[in-house]
């Protein structure tokens, strides 16, 4: 079992080039505003590392944390959408989305509202507490990554996000929730690109795993 996945409640883990996620996360922390790590950031954590120049999070925001957005990422520093276009977007049920831009390096941080998606509630409630240079990151549980990617699998068509998955597989499969992945798997009609998923990491589509 890889190392990485024995505490699912907090975790030490350095991380080669954490400024990416620092960048946004250490704001967020600061105005004390709900959010998780998801995407590509996450697979670097519970799966296998590669490059990724996006920040994906899930963000819980309400009319109470609109100005502390603004606040956290000022104009000096960041791209961020006026407070209005914020607005609209809290007040989504679901596919609520915003960008923020850090105007030195040019990372961009892809967020997600919470809505009334009860995956995003699933994974809010199981987020796990991963320290990057003594700074404590939400970080998404794997099995919502794991749908998450099955479901962009679906929509794009892209081999990376089997590849994602299979690398968390491989490290954390024996501490997978499976009754709670298999659930979200059958809701949100998933089978396919999760039956090539497994076909894929055993080598079953004809390619060595």
């Amino acid at each position: 079992m890889n190392p990485r996945s024995k505490n699912k409640s907090e975790k030490y883990f350095s991380m080669p080039t954490p400024d990416p996620i620092l960048v946004f996360t250490r704001p967020l922390n600061a105005y004390r505003i709900p959010y998780m790590v998801t995407g590509s950031s996450a697979c670097i954590v519970y799966g296998e590392p590669r490059l990724t120049h996006d920040i994906d999070m899930v963000i819980e925001l309400t009319s109470v944390s609109i100005p502390l957005i603004i606040r956290a990422f000022p104009s000096r520093e960041f791209y961020s959408p006026p407070e209005d276009v914020l607005s609209v977007e809290a007040r989504r049920p679901t596919r609520g989305h915003f960008n923020l831009i850090h105007h030195d390096t040019g990372l961009k941080g892809d967020c997600y509202l919470i809505g009334e998606d009860p995956l995003h509630h699933w994974g809010f409630e199981r987020r796990r507490v991963i320290k990057i240079d003594d700074t404590p990151v939400q970080f998404a549980p794997p099995e919502y990554v794991i749908i998450r990617k099955l479901e962009y699998f679906r929509e794009g068509g892209s081999p990376k996000h089997l590849q994602d998955i299979r690398g968390i597989l491989n490290a954390t499969g024996d501490t997978l929730d499976m009754a709670a992945l298999h659930s979200f798997i059958k809701q949100r009609q998933l089978e396919s690109p999760w039956a090539l998923t497994k076909a894929v990491s055993t080598g079953q589509d004809g390619n060595p795993p």
